[in-house]
């Protein structure tokens, strides 16, 4: 097991590498360790990379944060669009403002693997067999597939469940039990959140869902995808004692299709007891669907999972 130590730490926070060719993010505030490529028996090796609060010193045990898509969270100068969640900005933050310091678990998404990994699976197998191959077809713009292969995301869930958390838990000073727990991403991201929270609920305590992306495709015309989310949550969402979900969504761009399926949503929330303890859904007018939106409110579920 790999033991972090204090030395390599420092040297996170002041340095830029290069591992496999991809950089390590630099953080503003604490410390980033990048696990290169970590293995799997499920799903494809990705990078890990693992934020630290500053006061991170191998004694204290920490509560844990895994986000989805993990080479978007903390440097704006190693992404693809050159924009970025500002985890490390916001986390500092709400640390000044007296919130519990936490680990962030950045998973880096797979790529063309990403829908796959992703897209809630036992919902998706709710769908009859015929149109389930039709969605398969199903193209973001001429000649590029939405799904690259077979949907797995019950194995991606196995992955952080049974591969990355007990390494994890292993390697850094953990609080690893469920009420310190949590999961959170976007779009697609916001789906496989909710997916763990709703298949691993002795593991998360609590999810936050920004920008949910519930059409699982790129319309909403005969598209019969939402239903079958909601049907889903109808029989798996769990009880909501002792555990927080969040959800979220703009109506600019992509988060234009959002706002009449989060509250179809809402009313199953609702039906299955959940009160402003246990949930919470916010609307944000105007903002569309970008890391920089993102930016500007991962502070209010971060509060909400923590308070």
């Amino acid at each position: 097991m790999l033991v972090i130590r204090l030395s390599i730490i420092s040297l996170a926070c002041i340095m830029t590498f290069t591992v496999l060719g991809q950089a390590i993010p630099k953080a503003s505030n604490g410390a980033i360790v990048r696990h290169a490529m970590f293995p799997s028996s499920k799903v494809d090796a990705r990078n890990i990379d693992v934020w630290l609060p500053a006061s991170y010193d191998g004694k204290q045990k920490y509560p844990v944060l895994y986000m989805h898509d993990g080479q978007m969270l903390f440097d704006s100068t190693t992404t693809w669009n050159k924009q970025e969640w500002g985890v490390d900005e916001t986390m500092h933050a709400l640390t000044l403002l007296g919130f519990k310091e936490m680990i962030v678990v950045g998973v880096w998404n797979s790529g063309s693997n990403r829908h796959i990994d992703y897209f809630p699976q036992k919902a998706f197998e709710i769908l009859p067999q015929k149109t389930r191959d039709s969605l398969y077809k199903a193209e973001r713009n001429k000649g590029n597939p939405v799904f690259h292969g077979t949907v797995q995301s019950d194995k991606y869930l196995k992955f952080l469940v049974n591969e990355l958390k007990p390494f994890i838990d292993s390697a850094y000073r953990t609080l690893s039990d469920m009420p310190n727990t949590f999961i959170a991403g976007a779009s697609m991201g916001g789906l496989i959140s909710m997916y763990a929270y709703c298949e691993y609920p002795n593991v998360f305590g609590g999810a936050a869902c920004l920008s949910t992306h519930w059409p699982g495709i790129f319309q909403l015309e005969n598209n019969p995808i939402p239903n079958a989310f909601i049907s889903y949550l109808e029989k798996f969402l769990p009880k909501p004692s002792n555990r927080k979900i969040y959800f979220d969504y703009g109506n600019a761009t992509l988060d234009a299709l959002y706002p009449p399926l989060q509250k179809q949503v809402d009313q199953v929330m609702i039906r299955k007891g959940y009160t402003g303890k246990q949930w919470l859904t916010l609307a944000f007018p105007g903002e569309d669907h970008s890391e920089k939106a993102w930016n500007k409110r991962l502070h209010i579920p971060i509060q909400f999972l923590l308070q």
